[in-house]
């Protein structure tokens, strides 16, 4: 073998043992994300995978993180991208026409007012980094986990701040599960099944937990939180693309003057691939295994987060970020439900 072929194979050799464990991690993860006791509590592989990861991380890691550092840093970095544009065939633009020109004002006012006022809380109120900030923001605004995950690269965040924003959107989420459903019978004089859904699906953190909550009104409400959420992390790719323009605005002059905005190419990836998804060209066995292969590279993904995140930087950031998260989380369902309300009377 020659030397150059010997370097290459070394270089394969080195990322196996950590690609090896962040698998291990997420096969776990997606196991036990199936149990209806799990699942029904609104737990999806993504949110397990990081927890799996973190108790890894925390006890056993240090001893075998020499060997796994580099499998574990290309799945938290590479597998995620590419998890990002897979996620595209979860998703129609024929999904946009079925909740009507009202739902997407709806999310798109949701969504921007949320992630705003995560701002000024966050600096300006709490006076948190700007990093925390816009990771819970984008966590709380768009789709939860996912969202948090893709807003990473663009920033350029530390570990433990996403670690942070994950934590308050699997705390915030799991208890609105149990929320929306109970508020119900409370609203149903000014919700219809089919609007609850969209108020929903509009203000909720997770897929899975939107879900879980439509499913326990009913499947009319169901299907229409569905519909609302997925326009949602349609949304997912523009809002990175005007906050890395962002980004590139507060850079420092010499730096913003030296280089052009850069664009995150895997949420114009992802574009495509919706775009590619809505003309059904692909037979519907094809998009159910990319979209598993999707959910095993996120969860591969949130594995290798949760195994280089000290639990030490969690305690270190304080009560803040979670009182920021709450006052957000009260934002979504009491902010969020007069927008849903004002958007359907003016456009009745």
């Amino acid at each position: 073998m020659s030397e150059l072929a010997l370097k290459h194979y070394r270089g394969v050799g080195h990322f196996i043992p950590g690609l090896a464990l962040s698998a291990a991690v997420a096969g776990v993860a997606l196991w036990s994300g199936n149990i209806p006791a799990v699942s029904g509590a609104g737990f999806s592989a993504l949110s397990l995978a990081i927890l799996i990861g973190m108790v890894i991380g925390n006890t056993l890691y240090p001893q075998i993180g020499r060997s796994c550092d580099g499998g574990i840093l290309f799945a938290k970095q590479h597998l995620l991208r590419l998890g990002i544009i897979l996620y595209g065939f979860r998703l129609t633009f024929s999904q946009i026409a079925d909740v009507g020109v009202s739902g997407i004002v709806i999310d798109v006012l949701t969504l921007s007012s949320t992630f705003l006022l995560a701002c000024i809380l966050g600096q300006k109120v709490f006076g948190l980094d700007k990093h925390t900030s816009w990771l819970i923001g984008a966590g709380s605004s768009i789709c939860g986990a996912a969202a948090v995950l893709a807003t990473e690269p663009v920033l350029k965040a530390e570990s433990s701040k996403v670690t942070v924003a994950i934590a308050t959107v699997m705390i915030f989420g799991t208890l609105a599960i149990f929320i929306y459903p109970a508020l119900y019978p409370l609203l149903a004089h000014w919700f219809s099944p089919e609007s609850y859904g969209i108020y929903i699906g509009s203000t909720m953190h997770e897929v899975a937990q939107v879900v879980a909550a439509g499913h326990a009104v009913s499947p009319e409400t169901e299907s229409a939180a569905v519909i609302a959420k997925m326009l949602r992390v349609m949304m997912l790719a523009p809002f990175l693309i005007l906050l890395a323009a962002r980004v590139k605005q507060l850079a420092p002059t010499g730096e913003s003057q030296s280089s052009k905005i850069t664009i995150p190419w895997f949420a114009i990836l992802f574009i495509a691939v919706a775009g590619f998804n809505s003309f059904g060209l692909l037979p519907q066995a094809a998009i159910n295994m990319l979209i598993t292969l999707d959910t095993l590279l996120l969860a591969m993904a949130m594995a290798a987060l949760g195994v280089t995140t000290h639990i030490s930087a969690i305690r270190k950031a304080g009560a803040l970020p979670l009182l920021m998260a709450l006052i957000l989380f009260v934002w979504l369902i009491v902010g969020g439900g007069a927008i849903n309300l004002a958007v359907h009377y003016v456009m009745a």
